[in-house]
């Protein structure tokens, strides 16, 4: 080929290229997403910036959602992460530079409610404590949603919705005292414990028409039979996107991924969980 003409060839493919990234921005609003700088490398004030942005681009909030979860792919993994800034668990209250699979889900709801760090600060305060009985919600350790079964069945922030899933008698269900070990002690010191029954979905019955009936955006929880001893039903959680990934902080990859959710759940051997329980996203009322 003579020079002129690849340098052309190669002119026109780059237009080419160029015309197809535009026509992917223009047809897929999340892509804007990936044209930001990562979370966990930006200070507050410019997280601050950012946080409008969103609310313009998705005015939606479960839109605003998903781009949200999408945004925080790729941030590194750290257990138990969240605290009071004081007593019992020293750490933040809010952050964005780190995430376990809840911490993933709550700084997530907060920060598409939220135009500021200090206003995302206070809505997680509200979503990830009990309110008292003034309807005020302090961020203490023993008034934290500690368990996303606790969680679900009474926090409106993240409602169960399983039973509308499945027929009654295709669903699995554990009486259980939320907190209490199978010996008398309480898994957690604080001062209370919750008799409670819940029904899941079994391994059996979860395949892709199922996924199919869920909300665009929807929080699952996976069910580990083994840990109803511990007074535990949920052993890890995360955001299922388009009726079929799941975006959830891993402590295997990490990080946070964004993944095929049959792929994740079932394995060569056998699936990785007992079960899964779904539930919705609903912003603070006023």
């Amino acid at each position: 080929m003579e020079k002129g003409v690849g340098l052309k060839a190669h002119k026109n493919w780059s237009l080419i290229n160029l015309s197809l990234i535009l026509l992917m921005s223009c047809t897929d609003p999340y892509s804007w997403v990936n044209s930001l700088p990562k979370p966990w490398t930006l200070r507050e004030d410019q997280v601050s910036e950012i946080l409008p942005r969103f609310h313009q681009k998705f005015p939606d909030f479960q839109d605003r959602l998903k781009a949200f979860a999408l945004w925080q792919v790729g941030k590194p993994y750290e257990l138990f992460c969240l605290g009071e800034e004081a007593g019992e668990d020293m750490d933040p209250i809010f952050r964005l530079d780190v995430s376990d699979c809840t911490v993933h889900i709550l700084t997530s709801l907060a920060s598409v409610q939220s135009q500021n760090w200090e206003e995302a600060k206070s809505k997680l305060i509200k979503i990830h404590y009990k309110p008292d009985d003034n309807g005020v919600s302090l961020p203490t350790y023993k008034s934290r949603w500690h368990y996303t079964t606790d969680r679900i069945q009474d926090n409106p922030s993240t409602q169960n919705i399983t039973p509308s899933h499945l027929p009654a008698g295709q669903l699995e269900s554990v009486s259980i005292t939320l907190n209490k070990k199978e010996g008398g002690d309480l898994f957690l010191d604080l001062g209370w414990e919750k008799e409670t029954t819940i029904a899941y979905i079994p391994s059996e019955s979860i395949n892709s028409d199922l996924l199919k009936r869920l909300p665009k955006v929807a929080g699952v929880a996976f069910v580990k039979e083994s840990y109803f001893k511990m007074g535990l039903v949920v052993a890890h959680e995360g955001m299922i996107i388009d009726q079929k990934n799941i975006i959830h902080a891993s402590s295997k990859y990490g990080k946070t991924v964004n993944m095929d959710f049959m792929e994740y759940y079932f394995r060569e051997e056998d699936p990785l969980f007992d079960g899964v329980l779904f539930y919705s996203f609903h912003p603070l009322k006023n």
